[in-house]
């Protein structure tokens, strides 16, 4: 009787420890599984990395591959050469754009003047937006590797959402999916320039270190075609970063304070149709090839050159040194890109080119300034930059220049 009372204690115990088990288990998997939905709570609150549905995920896979087929020949005739040459990559773009616009879809290049084809769907979808509206568009951008971004963007009533796909090509010449995304747009506009500004939730800290940008802009509304040509010949190569043409206030009476040893490789570049380099990174530039190339560009003489610019008399030589983080502070300004809106020719020859610096890091701006360049054309077809002007104080909202050579720093 002692034994089995014993044996029934044992029973009962290990009936207990059994269910005190089972619901440790039980409780263990509720938490994992709470834990989970929270995780997943938590990333569709802060807008990224959300979750796609499989039905949509394929119909954006198909969607790329159909289109990477229908470029497939094309990217056969320019593979690897594009990559070196830019004219050769821009020729490849837009044959491919000519190919995908049939089906009706806004489509654009990488490039920075990029016209974007079928515009018209994408501000439909804007103007809608604006006014509240449902709508979804798609638009594609062909890359210079030969590959597509697919983006479609969906407003919902209330948000908008993009959806981002990439997809290139493999060794083998096959479309390769490289990365898909779902995000939530936290804030957008579309300008009265044309320009669709927005910006995707990102992570932020301290859940990372560093700052990670969401910033975007894409020119919707294409330019006038003599906008675009005169942003394409006379202003893109010269930009912001590592000169002061763009970004100061001189004319032809005031151009001692010009960075003509920072100007000079892209007047150079401009010139020849190549980039200035050197294997030090720091070179003394003969008189001849230097002010050659300056004066190409600008009313100035070779003595003023050599009085303004860092000269060296003894080796007849001007200084020039490589754009690096020992000459050069960067700063988001420096990225932004200038866009001609506006032409007025004068009755004395000249030409104002009044400009827009669209900076699509950080700030997300499409007029971080807006200046007039004024330049002259000469009889043999190249121009000559003779002054400009930043309008509404708009200097007071950039970073101060930085000089490429410390002599010239005040």
């Amino acid at each position: 009787m002692k034994r089995k009372s014993i044996l029934l204690v044992l029973c009962i115990g290990m009936i207990l420890t059994s269910c005190e088990s089972k619901i440790s288990v039980n409780s263990t998997d509720v938490k994992n599984e709470k834990n989970q939905k929270n995780t997943v709570m938590e990333i569709q609150d802060k807008g990224y990395d959300l979750q796609i549905d499989e039905k949509k995920k394929k119909e954006v896979v198909n969607d790329c591959e159909e289109n990477m087929e229908a470029i497939r020949d094309i990217y056969s005739e320019f593979n690897g050469i594009q990559e070196a040459d830019q004219n050769v990559a821009r020729q490849m773009m837009d044959r491919m754009k000519e190919i995908i616009k049939q089906n009706g879809n806004p489509v654009r290049g990488s490039d920075h003047y990029s016209v974007m084809e079928n515009y018209q769907k994408m501000e439909m979808f804007l103007n809608a937006a604006r006014q509240e509206e449902k709508d979804n568009v798609i638009l594609y951008e062909i890359d210079i590797d030969g590959g597509i971004t697919r983006k479609e963007y969906t407003y919902d009533g209330e948000n908008m959402f993009v959806i981002s796909a990439k997809m290139l090509w493999n060794d083998d010449t096959e479309p390769m999916l490289t990365y898909i995304s779902l995000s939530k747009i936290k804030e957008w506009k579309y300008t009265e320039y044309g320009n669709f500004c927005y910006e995707v939730c990102v992570p932020e800290p301290p859940e990372v270190t560093e700052i990670v940008d969401g910033s975007c802009i894409i020119r919707v509304r294409p330019l006038n075609e003599e906008c675009l040509e005169y942003s394409e010949k006379y202003v893109g190569p010269l930009g912001y970063q590592g000169n002061n043409l763009l970004c100061s206030n001189w004319n032809i009476e005031n151009m001692q304070d010009l960075d003509y040893n920072g100007i000079f490789e892209y007047l150079y570049n401009m010139k020849y149709g190549e980039k200035f380099s050197n294997e030090t990174g720091v070179a003394g530039v003969t008189a001849d090839e230097f002010e050659s190339v300056i004066m190409t560009y600008l009313p100035v003489t070779a003595e003023e050159l050599k009085e303004w610019a860092m000269y060296d008399e003894q080796s007849n030589t001007y200084a020039w040194q490589r754009l690096g983080c020992g000459s050069y502070a960067p700063t988001h300004f420096g990225l932004s890109l200038p866009e001609v809106i506006e032409i007025k020719y004068n009755e004395d020859g000249t030409v104002v080119l009044t400009i827009n610096a669209v900076c699509d890091s950080v700030v997300c701006n499409d007029a971080v300034i807006t200046h007039e360049l004024t330049v002259k054309f000469q009889n043999d077809g190249s121009v000559h930059y003779v002054g400009n002007r930043i309008l509404d104080n708009g200097i007071d909202n950039i970073p101060k220049y930085q000089y490429r050579l410390d002599k010239l720093q005040d």
